[in-house]
């Protein structure tokens, strides 16, 4: 590819990228104040976001942090939860045009549920190297910025205001599960099954475990009993 043909490629990702901002730094400034109220400084909250760039799993971090998990518990319950990316890097790849390692190891940094989302329906002739690393300049400029801005907004928002940021953990895991649930009720049921079996759990093992073995167990049961390609259709009445 020529380098104005790489700055064309460049600058069209980054343009079907940029509706993403309104998401990432919301998000970004969410994930900031959970982090300071956790008792994380401005620069440990925001070289998080520069080194790691996985959202849900910051958050869940921070959350298990804040509960005193061990390190090693964070790890391995973000490990499961990042699994995915394995299969979605492998789509992303396979998708896009050939490219140089160098470059696609750059690229893999960059895929998030959103990245592989966009990038994954796009056109064929538009799945290049330099597609990507426009996107991903974009969505990882926003997460940082809204980090950023949530580090250092904290220490002087209201109390009210940053203890309602404290949702937007939930509300984070709530939107990439409901689109799914629309359509396969059983999915449905095995996240009420997870939740059931973590709350059983938390009575009786620290809720950093509970919420690993929960998460381990009903992904083994969901292997055998949810299709997420099948659209369950609703009964006619």
């Amino acid at each position: 590819m020529s380098n104005s043909n790489f700055k064309t490629e460049f600058i069209n990702g980054m343009r079907a990228g940029s509706p993403i901002i309104f998401g990432f730094i919301p998000v970004g400034i969410a994930f900031a104040i959970m982090a300071r109220q956790a008792g994380f400084s401005i620069l440990q909250t925001c070289g998080f976001s520069i080194n790691v760039y996985a959202g849900a799993s910051q958050m869940m971090a921070v959350g298990m942090h804040n509960q005193g998990a061990s390190i090693f518990a964070i790890i391995l319950a973000t490990f499961f939860l990042n699994f995915r990316h394995l299969i979605m890097s492998t789509c992303v790849f396979e998708r896009m045009q050939p490219a140089s390692s160098k470059l696609k190891l750059l690229a893999s940094f960059g895929v998030t549920d959103e990245s592989f989302a966009l990038f994954t329906t796009e056109k064929e002739e538009r799945c290049t190297i330099a597609y990507f690393l426009g996107m991903n300049c974009v969505m990882y400029t926003s997460w940082n910025l809204g980090t950023c801005i949530g580090a250092i907004a904290s220490d002087f928002l209201p109390v009210i205001i940053t203890a309602s940021f404290g949702i937007a953990f939930y509300a984070m895991f709530i939107a990439l599960l409901t689109p799914n649930i629309k359509t396969n009720f059983r999915l449905g049921i095995l996240v009420v099954l997870t939740a059931i079996c973590n709350t059983a759990l938390v009575q009786i093992i620290p809720p950093s475990w509970a919420m690993i073995i929960s998460t381990l167990v009903c992904a083994f049961i969901g292997i055998f009993t949810v299709d997420l390609d099948s659209k369950e259709e609703p009964a006619n009445e």
